[in-house]
This record gives C-alpha cells, structure tokens and sequence, in this order.
C-alpha cells in the first residue's frame, strides 16, 4: 500500500488546508477546530483517503479526522481535496502510536479499515487491535466506545474478535462476506481492489459502554 518517491509529496502535505499541522495544540478541543459539537470520527491508517472522504460527504453532521503516518500515501487524500469544500474533515499524519498525545476523550467512533496485519506472532502488538492500542483508545474515545473493523485478512480478524472480547467489548454486527451481505458499507480503494477479485471482506463493529 505504501507509495515510494512521490515527488513534492511532503510541499503538497503542508500546502493542504485539510491537514492539521500541529494537532498536539487541539488535544482535548477538536470542537473548536470545527466550531461545532458533533461527534467526531477517527479513521485510523486512512490510506489515500476515499473511505473517510466519502463519509464525510454522505454525514455532514459528523466531524471526521483521518489519520495516515506515510506522505506517499497521505498525499493522494489532499490531491483528492484540492478542488474539494468539505468543513467536516481534517487529516493527520503521524503514527498511531502517539494517539494518546493528540487526542483526548472526544472521539465517537473509530474505523479500522485494511489495517497492516502484520502477520508474525512476534509483530502482534502492532496490530491496531492489540490490547496494546484498545487501551490507547479507551483514553481518546467520548462516553460510548465503538470500533468498526474490515479487513480481507481472516487470521487478523479472528485474533481481533477475541482481542476485542478480552477487552469486553460487545459485538453489534458482524459479516463474514461484506460484500454480499445487506450491510450498509461505504468502501476504499483497497476494499474495491479485493471486491473485484472476489475475495471476502470481512466486518465486525463492536462497543463497550
């Protein structure tokens, strides 16, 4: 997924009115950044950003955020934007790691779409559902938890379902073919890729009070 030598991709970041160059100073007060109280969204490793930039165009009353730490990739979503007025999304770039130091109990929902699987038992704790990150998210997310989770990796998914149960979250849906279930889904340029080569998707959205 990661792009390489993508030039001039760091001056168009920086150019870009969506990208929050400093978002350490807006921890605690993403409200004020988007002037209003709506619930605000999180989709981590957004990629070149289709799936966030066409949530926020299908809910305008919810303020999202997307977070990308590669400029090869994050570049795509601000060329997208360029000739876009969309006032409820921002983009961040920077690893998910350092979550806790630019965000602070305000997020509604998290997203976790095509995430690294990172398939070596040895490399488990980078796996955005290791207990590790589920307990960096419970110090950003507002009130209710939730996490939405695709992927097209089954061995990642089955160790996120009991990742996400050991952390006593509950299961609100759950689809083993996304595809062809009567899902609502809005997709990636990633999910569309597997789509058309006819390859699962697999969703689970989950939630602790």
């Amino acid at each position: 997924m990661r792009l390489k030598n993508v030039k001039g991709a760091k001056e168009k970041i920086e150019a870009s009115n969506y990208i929050i160059k400093t978002p350490e100073i807006y921890k605690g007060k993403y409200q004020t950044l988007f002037n209003n109280t709506n619930p605000i969204h999180l989709e981590i490793g957004m990629g070149k950003g289709e799936f966030i930039i066409k949530m926020a165009k299908k809910y305008p009353n919810i303020n999202f955020i997307g977070m990308e730490m590669f400029d090869s990739v994050i570049v795509r979503a601000t060329e997208k934007l360029e000739n876009e007025e969309i006032s409820n999304l921002k983009l961040i770039k920077m690893d998910a790691t350092n979550i806790e130091n630019v965000f602070s109990h305000e997020i509604s929902c998290i997203y976790l779409n095509f995430s690294d699987p990172w398939p070596k038992k040895r490399h488990a704790k980078r796996r955005l559902t290791s207990e590790i990150f589920l307990n960096k998210y419970d110090n950003i997310f507002k009130g209710k938890k939730r996490i939405i989770q695709k992927t097209d990796n089954r061995h990642l998914f089955e160790y996120s379902l009991i990742s996400f149960v050991n952390h006593n979250y509950k299961i609100d849906k759950i689809s083993l073919d996304l595809t062809n279930d009567d899902l609502e889904n809005v997709t990636s340029e990633y999910e569309e890729k597997f789509i058309k080569l006819g390859l699962p998707i697999y969703m689970v959205e989950v939630y602790k009070d």
